[in-house]
């Protein structure tokens, strides 16, 4: 057993009021954003059309845009799309009857005034009714997550590593969400997918951060549940660097070389990683010490043998 505090012990909590007071503005900020910005919903979700034109010089997008108004297009959302000379077009749903190829020729032609050299790469179309269910299931998918992370962990450890598991994920989500939201980044299955790794990557670290506090609350003979989570934080720390560096260059490498087509996953992802390597250190610990965790909660209860009771009597 440990008798003493630990030497090199990183002293994690002392800047627990700080990080909570940290988060909570950036968690404030993100939902701001949402409330009034929203989220630019991709194509998944509000259903539409999507094309994909490339052109034989880069693309100017305001005249682009002037060409399309002036051929019923008035709604067309243009952005480039990897390149320059790569445009994508989003437009609304324009009626079940309405076949995505007919959109795609129509929409070509208008371009061709603008430039004779244009060609269309790819099209997709997703119907309102899709992309509202879609919507509401992943919802439900998130949601249904951190209900079971909370029984789970509640299960596994104790009720209040439960809740300081689920604030963190709640933490990173609604963190990830908020960027989407600032930045107005296309938000569509792809990102929600990547959130719900995040949500993943984030409880695995908060797993293995409360496995070694228990572990600790039972072996260090101190009192004091501050140090002991310093201790239990720093020991994992290094597993925790190795684990989130390994994977972020990953990321990197996805989000420089792997094309416009995932460039949104990997950006949600290298963002989580980041976000949930800190909540896993400040937001899970934090809220289990505001919710009063004890050396006594997790340090079981020796039962007495009913034997050793008859052998004491007289």
């Amino acid at each position: 057993m440990q008798l003493l505090k630990l030497k090199g012990t990183i002293r994690f909590m002392s800047a627990r009021k700080l990080s909570m007071a940290f988060s909570a503005l950036l968690i404030v900020a993100s939902i701001a954003s949402m409330a009034i910005r929203g989220l630019n919903f991709g194509l998944d979700f509000t259903g539409g059309t999507a094309v994909e034109v490339g052109f034989s010089q880069p693309a100017d997008l305001s005249k682009i845009r002037d060409v399309l108004a002036k051929n019923g297009f008035a709604d067309a959302s243009v952005q480039l799309f990897g390149t320059s000379q790569e445009v994508l077009v989003r437009l609304a749903p324009r009626g079940d009857d309405v076949k995505a190829e007919e959109i795609g020729n129509q929409l070509i032609d208008a371009l061709k005034q603008a430039d004779s050299s244009v060609e269309m790469r790819r099209i997709e179309f997703v119907g309102p009714s899709v992309g509202e269910d879609l919507k509401e299931q992943g919802g439900l998918a998130m949601l249904t997550a951190l209900i079971c992370i909370l029984l789970y962990v509640a299960f596994r450890f104790e009720w209040r590593f439960a809740v300081g598991a689920v604030a963190a994920l709640f933490h990173d989500v609604i963190l990830t969400m908020g960027l989407f939201s600032i930045l107005n980044l296309e938000f569509d299955l792809t990102i929600l997918a990547a959130i719900l790794a995040v949500i993943g990557y984030s409880l695995n670290d908060t797993i293995v951060v409360s496995d070694r506090i228990r572990e600790n609350f039972r072996k260090v003979r101190i009192d004091d549940t501050l140090e002991i989570i310093n201790i239990s934080l720093t020991q994992t720390l290094n597993r925790t660097l190795v684990t989130s560096i390994t994977t972020i260059l990953v990321l990197i490498a996805l989000f420089v070389w792997g094309g416009q087509t995932i460039h949104g996953f990997a950006t949600a992802l290298l963002f989580g990683v980041f976000i949930g390597t800190y909540s896993s250190v400040y937001v899970a610990s934090s809220v289990a010490v505001a919710m009063g965790v004890s050396k006594e909660d997790l340090i079981p209860v020796e039962v007495e043998k009913e034997g050793a009771d008859l052998d004491a009597m007289p």
